[in-house]
């Protein structure tokens, strides 16, 4: 099937809040050049980072006008010289900034297959949320069976994917959830004990589900009041990983805390892993498949908007109250 000349794509006209940034454009349908995979895009799932390029606070920032979204699912439409192992028809997932339209050039060591039992909608987020989360928990923190793991964000879309690996891997999670409401999806992910946020006292709580022991591993894309809570209530020996600043506030350290308390404190952008080291990238990739097909974990998704409201998807994953997953369904 011939490819169309131009295609519909979301561009980030100047910056903003999403509903304000984003226009809906007609544009050449790019081509993939050597080493790159056109991918038919058929759903995007939203992410936080997509609402910081919108406003200009991300740590990329690309030159107006651009195409936001981070990661997707869709089919291979054409590959580029030099690529081995994918074909035109494969259901694949994909991450690079750009992929919110109807295709998009994607470096083929960003595109990894998917199962053909696995929906496009579930699979649209299975890399920068469980990529992200995977690699906190086994690459950053090593984390081990029996440890106790504190999720905050526990219902978001990455904190869900948090959850769902901890108890993967063996270890006992505590979530902390912004509400009643969240508090129920983060049980259901798999959280052994839930703290909701603004009522329950998150250190004093993890104090004493753990017995007096303490976090092993946090895992914290919230920042601010968060990341203190967790210093206060990480066990000897235990691990905070940092991974992104939802509250908006990016907290301060205090070395010296570290030292008498005997913890450590690890940042992880897994973007650079794909940069770096995509070997690494494509096993966590089969790893997460192999979980996915055992039921192990399981994509939570809020709702799907079509690709025409794709701002809707933004505004509502900035408001904070979604859980799992907005996606944005482009074809089907």
């Amino acid at each position: 099937m011939p490819l169309p000349d131009t295609m519909r794509a979301w561009r980030v006209a100047r910056l903003g809040e999403p509903a304000e940034a984003l226009s809906l454009d007609v544009v050449d349908t790019p081509q993939p050049g050597p080493g790159e995979v056109l991918v038919r895009v058929g759903a995007v799932a939203a992410n936080f980072p997509d609402v910081l390029l919108a406003r200009g606070q991300y740590q990329v920032r690309p030159e107006l006008p651009f195409v936001p979204g981070v990661e997707c699912s869709g089919t291979v439409a054409g590959v580029g010289e030099g690529v081995d192992g994918l074909a035109a028809g494969d259901r694949v997932v994909a991450a690079k900034i750009g992929v919110l339209a109807e295709y998009a050039v994607v470096q083929a060591p960003a595109v990894h297959r998917i199962p053909d039992a696995v929906s496009l909608v579930a699979a649209s987020g299975l890399t920068i949320a469980y990529q992200t989360a995977w690699f906190a928990l086994h690459r950053r923190a090593a984390i081990r069976p029996g440890e106790w793991l504190l999720v905050h964000a526990a219902a978001g879309g990455v904190g869900a994917a948090a959850v769902q690996l901890g108890v993967a891997a063996g270890a006992r999670v505590i979530g902390v959830v912004g509400s009643d409401a969240k508090a129920e999806v983060a049980r259901a992910a798999g959280a052994a004990h839930v703290v909701v946020r603004g009522r329950d006292d998150i250190a004093a709580s993890v104090k004493q589900a753990t017995g007096g022991h303490g976090a092993d591993v946090v895992f914290d894309p919230v920042g601010g009041d968060a990341f203190q809570a967790s210093t206060r209530c990480v066990a000897f020996e235990g691990r905070i990983v940092v991974i992104g600043f939802a509250s908006g506030e990016i907290p301060t350290l205090t070395a010296s805390h570290t030292l008498v308390k005997n913890y450590g404190v690890l940042g992880l952008y897994w973007g650079l892993y794909q940069e770096r080291f995509p070997d690494l990238v494509a096993e966590a990739h089969a790893d997460l498949v192999r979980l996915l097909e055992t039921g192990a974990i399981d994509p939570i998704v809020d709702h799907v908007v079509p690709f025409e409201r794709a701002p809707e998807a933004l505004t509502a994953l900035a408001s904070g109250a979604t859980v799992g997953r907005v996606v944005i369904e482009v074809a089907g």
